[in-house]
């Protein structure tokens, strides 16, 4: 298959990530509020920095029982409470319809689709069983599979490689902005995704699909 590829992140793009709404809903004792929950989010997921406990997860480097301990031991809370949201974050990754749609209109327009998502085994394998679009992707590169996760540049190198980049027109579509300056420093084009609707238009003015 020929033609321009286009690569996916999933968490706060192809699937809902909400953090302070999912703290609330499954430790509402100790997220009471927005406030609160802006709190424990800090503590518990650290901004997903290199060598946090997160990070970590994200890499394959501990499973959830560890991750749990990690967290309590240094946050305090308790570890029951900490399995209790990370057990609750698969279920938490629903799919967003329109992001969907857009990927299913790249797909239309001849595109080749890949993904590119920092994401643990669990949840990763969760998402496959749950989502039967996923196999509208040619490939796709999880971090914990390969011990390797974006901003880093070896994660993009790699993607490179797999998917058979090299002189192919490319744009990666991701929520952080580290990973957009991450992928635009490899020499990607991009798109720093706030919505489907933002992102479609960005992609339409780019040339990327034509208007609707």
């Amino acid at each position: 298959m020929s033609g321009p590829a286009v690569i996916f992140d999933f968490g706060a793009v192809l699937f809902q990530w909400q953090p302070l709404a999912l703290l609330q809903q499954t430790v509402p004792d100790l997220a009471p509020d927005e406030a609160a929950a802006r709190r424990v989010a800090a503590s518990f997921f650290e901004s997903f920095t290199p060598d946090s406990d997160w990070a970590r997860f994200d890499l394959g480097l501990v499973e959830e029982g560890e991750l749990a301990r990690r967290i309590a031991a240094r946050t305090g809370a308790p570890e029951d409470r900490v399995r209790r949201v990370i057990d609750a974050i698969p279920g938490h990754l629903q799919p967003q319809a329109d992001t969907v749609a857009l990927l299913q209109r790249m797909k239309a327009a001849g595109h080749r689709l890949y993904y590119l998502s920092n994401m643990p085994r669990a949840y990763a394998a969760h998402l496959e069983r749950q989502n039967a679009f996923i196999g509208d992707f040619l490939d796709g590169i999880f971090s914990a599979r390969v011990g390797l996760m974006k901003p880093h540049r070896a994660i993009f190198e790699l993607a490179d490689e797999r998917f058979g980049l090299a002189g192919m027109p490319t744009v990666f579509i991701d929520d952080h902005a580290g990973n957009i300056a991450a992928a635009q420093a490899h020499g990607w084009q991009t798109v720093h995704f706030s919505g489907a609707a933002q992102a479609e238009r960005e992609l339409q003015q780019a040339g990327w699909l034509p208007p609707l």
